[in-house]
């Protein structure tokens, strides 16, 4: 571990001669402290968390982002080129420990300056709120200062079902005509998601949400956080809306209407000790306009306190730690045998590639890459290309979701809680088990190689 250490903290010193890493810094100081006191928020709330929050903490993640890929890619690769490492590796070292000591010494920079960007913006926070008014503060700690426990309704598995459908329909003859199975199946899905999810005029949409032990429950207000879609865009629409909350059985119920925007969430509190014995929140949403309103899958939450928002903004930057602690592992995997342009390129382009999850997504979805025949409008199967396609498409897209299932962001800027548990499990996914996988790669590789090959 002496070893590990000592090529740790020489890491950190070559780091500070890298300029990208001088101007990173300077942007990081820029983008946290000096441009909130810039750019002005609108006086509200929400405002001031979009500016304050959101995007400082999303510049501080794309900048550490950037400047990990960069070092971790020019840090191993430029010292094999350049002769540096060769008088290393002469020593009594072995180079598995100075893969890990050189993903360690990224790692604490990182650490370093996630801490003080941390800092910068919790401390910017806290005074900018002081000049909100009563009102707004109120609402900023109700909704925005504090981690609230998120409860939805279990979505079932409409691929399954639709899987299910489909099977049953072709012991009655083959799909219809221009139609393959992928296809079908894909109409049945969404047919099934449609039928859930999707409210007509004059009908009524019940939710029995599980939110916890009724015990500790008990005297606890609750707030529902929820959207929804009209069959036609548009931000500038309100519709009347009525709800009731709590069992039907009891008489330990609550009702309320108002004005509702279409797709934007809104929040809203509901009393305390509405939910039942077991543990189930009954929502009843009764649509009684003259258009159809669609509910996405995660379009109702009930939330309620359970902690406060300095520890959960610690957690969020843990998360966001781990990230970048994948990013290292990635660029130093690349360095192990490739240069530095070719491997900051490479690493650069798998990161583009994990945010394209949309796409891999559908392909899975659809069961390939489907084509259409202009002339005919048939559906044309790739069946070589569907084959290589949808299992690569369906590895990738678990792999990416690994790391991209969490966003520690969207729940400190919306109050929801980011627990041990969701850390622990970042921490195993993304540190352990993704990073370790590149780790073995990468050190195997740099065990192998022939350093001399790589000379100028």
């Amino acid at each position: 571990m002496r070893r590990i250490l000592a090529i740790s903290f020489l890491t950190l010193r070559a780091a500070f001669r890298f300029r990208v890493v001088l101007v990173m810094t300077l942007l990081l100081i820029g983008g946290v402290v000096i441009l909130p006191l810039i750019i002005k928020d609108d006086g509200t709330a929400r405002g001031f968390t979009q500016i304050i929050l959101t995007y400082t903490l999303a510049l501080t993640t794309t900048l550490l982002g950037f400047a990990t890929l960069w070092l971790s890619c020019g840090i191993l690769a430029r010292e094999i080129e350049e002769a540096q490492m060769q008088m290393v590796v002469v020593k009594p070292i072995g180079r598995w420990q100075i893969w890990l000591g050189k993903w360690l010494g990224i790692l604490m920079l990182n650490a370093l300056m996630l801490a003080i960007a941390g800092a910068a913006i919790y401390a910017t926070m806290q005074v900018r709120a002081r000049k909100l008014t009563a009102k707004e503060q109120t609402i900023l700690h109700e909704e925005i200062f504090v981690a609230r426990k998120v409860a939805r309704e279990q979505v079932p598995d409409y691929e399954d079902m639709a899987a299910h459908v489909v099977r049953e329909r072709l012991r009655e003859g083959p799909p219809p005509e221009g139609l393959s199975v992928n296809a079908l199946q894909t109409i049945i899905r969404e047919q099934l998601k449609a039928r859930d999810q999707l409210v007509p005029p004059n009908q009524r949409r019940v939710w029995e949400i599980y939110v916890g032990d009724p015990a500790e429950l008990r005297g606890k207000s609750m707030t529902i956080r929820t959207r929804f879609d009209p069959p036609v865009p548009d931000m500038n629409e309100r519709f009347m809306i009525f709800w009731e909350f709590g069992d039907l059985a009891t008489k330990n119920q609550f009702k309320t209407n108002f004005v509702m925007p279409a797709e934007a969430w809104v929040e809203f509190p509901i009393p305390a000790n509405l939910v039942n014995d077991k543990g189930e929140l009954h929502i009843r949403f009764d649509n009684l306009t003259e258009k159809a309103l669609l509910f996405p899958d995660d379009g109702m939450q009930v939330m309620y306190r359970i902690g406060g928002f300095g520890g959960n903004f610690v957690r969020g930057l843990a998360i966001v730690f781990c990230w970048l602690a994948l990013l290292a592992a990635l660029g130093l995997t690349g360095a192990s045998f490739l240069s530095f342009p070719v491997a900051a390129f490479c690493t650069i382009g798998v990161l583009i590639l994990s945010m394209s999850t949309g796409t891999l997504r559908q392909i899975v979805e659809e069961k390939g890459i489907i084509a259409v025949d202009p002339n005919t409008g048939r559906v044309e199967e790739t069946t070589a290309v569907n084959q290589l396609a949808v299992p690569v498409a369906k590895g990738l897209l678990t792999t990416f979701n690994l790391a991209r299932s969490f966003s520690p962001i969207d729940d400190l800027s919306s109050g929801r809680a980011i627990t041990w548990g969701q850390l622990s499990q970042a921490f195993l996914q993304i540190c352990v088990l993704l990073s370790g996988f590149l780790a073995v790669i990468g050190i195997a590789i740099f065990t192998r190689r022939e350093l001399a090959t790589a000379q100028k």
